[in-house]
């Protein structure tokens, strides 16, 4: 497993080339939600600001200072903590939701689904989204062949997503969409694959290559753009629930709790990582 601090090395190529997300799988993975969402594993910030979008409010948590130093970039303004699905530096029943965008297949599921219950409210969401290239495209057919599968990626073609006590069944959304990419962008989103920036730098530069091949191939030159065509895969799990007036309370503890955590945010560690995909 690659460490939850691995990616900060490639942050800014994190930050260009990983895709956004699509509105209507976030506000679907979070519907009825009102109160405080800790983004987990919030790496560079692309699931931050689509929660940004929707007007919730968010403290983006991770283990790697330099992906939080990245996302306050990028997300000015938003509360960031040092801490991982496994260890949140909050109190008991103290947030609505609970997210992660590219990072539960990192995660300890059984310690990361108790501590997660932990922090949620009685009635609480956990959500998990993942973007994934689509290779009905025959470029990014061969875009895959040169870079190969990514852990989501094989979860997901298998058996999917499980959680842990005392998360039921997850619920399941899927969504297709497509960005317009350059070939500057793909080679960061390239270069911020684990398996790329931990490989050999003869492994490396023999993807360089082939890269470069296929650009070239298609005419991905300069500022010309090709079309990447994108699965986006959505879940989410409640805690068991609880009476409108418990909501209500825990409401109106967030403020206090938020408080907290950035008291508490020192002594946060890390384990999950952003994701391959």
């Amino acid at each position: 497993m690659t460490s939850g601090t691995s990616f900060g090395r490639v942050a800014a190529e994190y930050a260009r080339g990983r895709p956004d997300y699509p509105a209507d799988a976030v506000a679907w993975m979070l519907e009825g939600v009102e109160g405080q969402v800790l983004d987990v594993g919030a790496g560079t910030g692309k699931l931050t600001i689509a929660l940004l979008h929707q007007h919730h409010r968010v403290i983006a948590v991770d283990p790697d200072p330099v992906m939080l130093a990245t996302l306050e970039i990028h997300a000015p303004g938003v509360m960031t903590v040092r801490g991982s699905a496994e260890s949140l530096p909050f109190a008991d029943g103290s947030v609505a939701a609970v997210v992660m965008g590219q990072a539960w297949h990192w995660v300890d599921v059984e310690a990361a689904s108790a501590e997660i219950a932990r922090v949620l409210r009685p009635g609480g969401t956990l959500g998990m989204i993942w973007n994934i290239r689509d290779e009905y495209s025959p470029w990014v057919e061969a875009l895959t062949r040169i870079i190969g599968y990514s852990h989501a990626e094989r979860l997901l073609d298998g058996p999917g997503p499980r959680v842990g006590a005392p998360f039921g069944e997850l619920e399941a959304y899927e969504t297709t969409w497509k960005a317009e990419v350059t070939a500057a962008e793909v080679r960061a989103l390239v270069h911020s694959r684990s398996t790329y920036f931990s490989a050999r730098d003869e492994a490396a530069h023999d993807v360089d290559l082939a890269l470069e091949q296929l650009f070239a191939s298609i005419g991905l030159t300069g500022d010309a753009t090709a079309t990447m065509p994108y699965a986006t895969f959505a879940f989410r799990a409640r805690t068991p629930g609880a009476s409108e007036d418990t909501a209500d309370a825990a409401g109106a503890a967030d403020a206090a709790d938020a408080a907290d955590a950035a008291d508490a945010s020192e002594d946060a560690a890390g384990a999950p990582a952003p994701d391959d995909a």
